[in-house]
C-alpha cells in the first residue's frame, strides 16, 4: 500500500509551510549547537567516534560517523535542551527527529538545501500526522510522540532525500514501523533526549534498507497486529486538510512547553516582591500534571519539567529563557524553595491544553491568563527565533546560513567544536 495521507502535495508546498520549516530549521541547528556540551551529547558522540565506520554525515560538536550513528547522536543532542519546536496536537517535537535524519542522508547523498529543506517538511508533516494518529490514547498510556510518531518523521524525510518509489517507500514506514519506540519514563533523564536520537537513526535505517529492496509488510502502520492498533492509537483516520506543520510552536522558554503558557502569563503581571506573596494558585490542562510537574526538583533538568520551579525562578528575576537558568547551581538559591512552597498546581479540565492561569496573592493580588495559541506573526516569529539562534550560538551565523540558503555552510556550523 502507499501512504499518500503522510505528505500532501510534495511537490508543491504552500509559502507559509517552507517559512515555517526554515524557522524550524534555524531552531533545531542552534539547540543541537548548544546543546553539543551536554552529558548526552558528548556520551552518544564519544561512542559514536569510538565506532567509527564510514565517514558519511556530520556531528554536532565536530566529527563524521556513519550516517545512522550521525542520525542518533544529532538528534539526542538537538533535543537535550528540550527547546526545540513543539506541536500541540502532535503532542512532540516534529523536528529534532526528522532534521536529524534529513541532515545525515542529506550529506550521504550529496543533496542540495533546497532538497534537504523540502524533506525536512516532508518529514515533519508525515510526524505530525502520525501523532495525531496516535492520538492522546497513545500518549496518556505512557509513549512518547516525538519518538515514535518521529521515526516515521524521520524515515519520510531519509526516504525522500534516497528517491525511494511508492513501494520502496511503504516498505521503508512498515519496517519502521517495528523500530519506532519511546516511552514518557524517561521524562527528566538522558533518555527524553535519547528516544529523538533513536528514532532519527531508524528512519535512516528503514530508508537505507528498503532502497536496497529489503521487504517488509507494507501494512504493518495501519493493518492487523500493525503499529497503530498496537499501540493505543485511538485517531479516527480523518485527516485534516492543509500542511500542518504551519502549526508549529516554538520554544522561547528554556524547558518544557508545558510550562510555557503559564510563564508568558507571569511576564504579562507588573513585577512584586517575592518575599511578599502568600500564596501562588497555576490552574493548568491535567495533561501537563503529568508531564511538566514535579514538585521538589533536585537538578536543572528536572527544574525544566516543574511548576513550582519555573514560576518561583520568573518571579525572583531569573531569565527563563536562558540556559544558565538551569543550571543546577541555580536551586540552591536561598529563596526559591520557600516560595516554591508556596504554589499549587492544580488541573482545569475547561483550559485549552496551551493555557494556563496563575493568580498571586500578596498585600496587592494579580491574576493573569495566557493561551501559546494566541496568533504571532512570521516577523515577530523570525525576529525571536533569530535572537535565539544568536543567544544560543554567539552570533548570527546560523540564521544568514539558511537564509542563503547555504548548506554547506550550515554542515560546517553544526560541525565546529
Amino acid at each position: 500500500m502507499t501512504h499518500d495521507w503522510l505528505i500532501p502535495a510534495l511537490a508543491d508546498p504552500p509559502p507559509e509551510a517552507l517559512d515555517m520549516m526554515r524557522l524550524s530549521l534555524v531552531d533545531w541547528a542552534a539547540c543541537g549547537i548548544a546543546g553539543r556540551s551536554e552529558p548526552v551529547a558528548q556520551i552518544t558522540r564519544a561512542m559514536a567516534l569510538d565506532e567509527g565506520g564510514t565517514a558519511q554525515a556530520s556531528l554536532f560538536g565536530g566529527g563524521q560517523v556513519p550516517a545512522r550513528a550521525a542520525a542518533l547522536v544529532n538528534g539526542a543532542t538537538s533535543h537535550a535542551l528540550d527547546y526545540d519546536d513543539t506541536h500541540f496536537a502532535h503532542i512532540g517535537h516534529p523536528s529534532v527527529a526528522v532534521n536529524s535524519a534529513a541532515l545525515a542522508m542529506a550529506q550521504l547523498q550529496g543533496a542540495d538545501f533546497d532538497a534537504f529543506w523540502r524533506a525536512c517538511l516532508a518529514g515533519c508533516e508525515a510526524s505530525i500526522r502520525i501523532g495525531l494518529e496516535l492520538g492522546r490514547g497513545h500518549y496518556q498510556v505512557g509513549f512518547h510522540q516525538t519518538g515514535t510518531a518521529g521515526a516515521f518523521g524521520a524515515t519520510v524525510a531519509a526516504g525522500v532525500l534516497l528517491g525511494l518509489t511508492k513501494g520502496q517507500m511503504a516498505h521503508a514506514i512498515g519496517l519502521v514501523s517495528t523500530r519506532a519506540s519511546g516511552l514518557k519514563s524517561q521524562f527528566g533523564t538522558m533518555g527524553k533526549p535519547y528516544n529523538a536520537g533513536i528514532a532519527a537513526s531508524n528512519g535512516v535505517e528503514a530508508a537505507l534498507l528498503a532502497s536496497r529492496g529489503f521487504i517488509s509488510n507494507p501494512d504493518a502502520l495501519t493493518g492487523q497486529n500493525g503499529f497503530l492498533p498496537t499501540h493505543h492509537a485511538d485517531g479516527t483516520g480523518a485527516q485534516p486538510d492543509g500542511w500542518l506543520m504551519t502549526q508549529i510552536s516554538h520554544k522561547f522558554h528554556a524547558c518544557c512547553h508545558g510550562l510555557h503558557a503559564v510563564l508568558e502569563a507571569v511576564e504579562t503581571l507588573k513585577p512584586c516582591d517575592p518575599a511578599a506573596i502568600e500564596r501562588i494558585d497555576i490552574a493548568t490542562h491535567p495533561r501537563w500534571l503529568t508531564v511538566c510537574n514535579l514538585p521538589d526538583p533536585k537538578t536543572g533538568l528536572e527544574a525544566k519539567f516543574s511548576y513550582r520551579a519555573v514560576v518561583a525562578l520568573s518571579l525572583l528575576g531569573f531569565d527563563t529563557a536562558a540556559l544558565s537558568t538551569y543550571e543546577d547551581v541555580v536551586l540552591s538559591h536561598p529563596e526559591l524553595a520557600g516560595l516554591q512552597s508556596k504554589i499549587n498546581v492544580t488541573g482545569d479540565a475547561g483550559l485549552p491544553e496551551t493555557a494556563s492561569r496563575i493568580s498571586i496573592v500578596s498585600s496587592e493580588s494579580v491574576a493573569a491568563y495566557f493561551d501559546l495559541n494566541s496568533p504571532i506573526d512570521v516577523q515577530t516569529r523570525s525576529a525571536k527565533i533569530k535572537s535565539k539562534a544568536k543567544a544560543l550560538t554567539g552570533d548570527d551565523a546560523l540564521w544568514h546560513a539558511v537564509a542563503n540558503e547555504n548548506l554547506q555552510q550550515i554542515v560546517a556550523l553544526i560541525g565546529a567544536a
